[in-house]
């Protein structure tokens, strides 16, 4: 029976990788996302089977109510609140793991005593350690990520933040020293649980602003590794391998989000950006804006031979997707080129615009990385914006600003920008935006959903 159940797990960590393998590229998403999930009923079922762990119809219960749980999520939740989502998978994966590498060395102590003998091992202490701290930490950070997501929560810091998270790192890890050392006093191992509670908030709550996507792909590389630690504790081979993997592609995603926004991992985490005053939206906007309508944006299309768009949050608020996809189709049927410029950090999660440009059938090959539009902005006739605002704004290239570094999309450079927004709201970062007033901008103040339909019934007529 045992050969059984690791062979079984080694079936569902080969389709745990075949599935990650899938998710890269958006013609084979949905096939390893079925693998992935292929994968984990595998696991669930190979587990059904291993009586030492708990009773097969206390799994099998899990089973049915999580995935009851998840058909209603799936059902309900709108793409706009996957970062959300995310987030509180996040937290309850943290969760999971401090509460199963809890249980797990409870009863090996509480085993111990009966047989008057310590058979804590080495690796064991320390994984079981490792697996609260970081635990911990992952699912108080994704409540708070959650809880910023959806307005419920602010952002404030300042320098005593900084040392208190690394004071409370400190003392974390000496617990973990203390348990090490005295085993047996299970007291430390609960003293590391509370101080990774208090870290997780600690840490996320002063991060806020175009920050948060970074925060979301670090919380998910945590709940991973929180995984991979108790995988090393209770000797399971199957929770390394599919920790391991959700580890390392959070942390490769959270390379890739800095990166995007020109900010270190350590900076975003325990730093600040040193910025002057911004400027006054009144001085920035005041007498520039200039309006138009969906009317004079379909004359304008109509001469346009290369039109760039760049969506945005705004699409997603107005699930705008579908819309805009049959706009590019009648634009591509009367000659006119059609690409999409996808900032790697734009909306609220990484990948959020993809998603939502996959979900509408927008073909893979009409996105066009940052690196490769941004150069042939200034031969594009029209830009549209569509709710986009941080990943456009010029200050970016200003010293000082709180977006100062970040690389953007060179949307301004276009001969003419139509910025549809429902008003001059600012983005994550809070500083107002210099495109909206540029003499080649036009701003049309509506829902992107209404106003692309709009735009594109009076191209039609044209």
């Amino acid at each position: 029976m045992s050969d059984l159940i690791q062979a079984g797990y080694l079936v569902a960590a080969v389709l745990f990788v075949l599935g990650l393998k899938g998710l890269s590229h958006p013609r084979t998403a949905v096939r390893g996302n079925r693998l992935g999930a292929l994968g984990m009923l595998v696991a669930v079922l190979v587990t059904l089977t291993h009586q030492a762990i708990v009773s097969p119809w206390v799994l099998l219960g899990g089973v049915l109510v999580g995935s009851a749980i998840g058909v209603a999520l799936a059902l309900k939740v709108k793409m706009t609140s996957m970062p959300e989502l995310v987030a509180l998978f996040n937290g309850f994966g943290g969760l999971a793991s401090v509460l199963v590498v809890g249980a797990s060395y409870l009863e090996v102590t509480d085993k111990s005593i009966v047989a008057n003998t310590l058979n804590l091992t080495d690796t064991f202490i320390v994984a079981a350690a490792v697996s609260a701290l970081i635990g911990a930490v992952t699912f108080t950070g994704s409540l708070v990520a959650f809880a910023k997501l959806t307005g419920r929560a602010g952002t404030w810091r300042s320098k005593a933040t900084t040392y208190l998270n690394l004071f409370l790192l400190l003392l974390g890890v000496a617990a973990a020293v203390a348990l090490f050392l005295q085993p047996s006093t299970t007291a430390w191992l609960l003293a590391i649980v509370i101080v990774g509670f208090v870290v997780g908030v600690t840490l996320v709550f002063p991060i806020g602003g175009a920050d948060m996507p970074v925060v979301i792909a670090l919380l998910n590389s945590l709940s991973g590794l929180a995984a991979t630690a108790t995988g090393f504790a209770l000797g399971n081979s199957l929770l390394i391998i599919a920790g391991a993997l959700v580890g390392a592609s959070g942390l490769i995603l959270t390379q890739v989000m800095c990166t995007a926004m020109n900010r270190s991992l350590l900076n975003v985490m325990f730093g600040s950006i040193e910025i002057g005053a911004a400027a006054d939206p009144d001085d920035v906007y005041e007498g520039k804006v200039r309006r138009t309508s969906a009317a004079d944006v379909a004359l304008i299309l109509d001469t346009a031979t290369r039109v760039v768009m760049v969506p945005g949050y705004g699409l997603a608020v107005a699930q705008a997707q579908h819309a805009v996809r049959d706009l590019a189709s009648t634009l591509e049927d009367r000659g006119t080129e059609v690409v999409f410029a996808v900032h790697p950090v734009a909306g609220r999660m990484p990948g959020h615009m993809n998603v939502l440009l996959a979900e509408a059938e927008i073909s893979y090959e009409a996105l066009v990385e940052m690196d490769k539009v941004n150069p042939t902005f200034a031969q594009t006739d029209v830009a549209i914006v569509l709710g986009a605002n941080d990943v456009v704004n010029p200050v970016a290239r200003e010293p000082n600003s709180a977006i100062t570094g970040m690389p953007i999309l060179d949307a301004d450079k276009a001969r003419t920008v139509i910025v549809i927004k429902r008003s001059l709201s600012p983005g994550f970062a809070g500083i107002p935006n210099p495109l909206f007033a540029l003499p080649n901008s036009l701003m049309l103040f509506a829902d992107a959903k209404e106003a692309v339909i709009e735009i594109n019934e009076a191209l039609k007529e044209v």
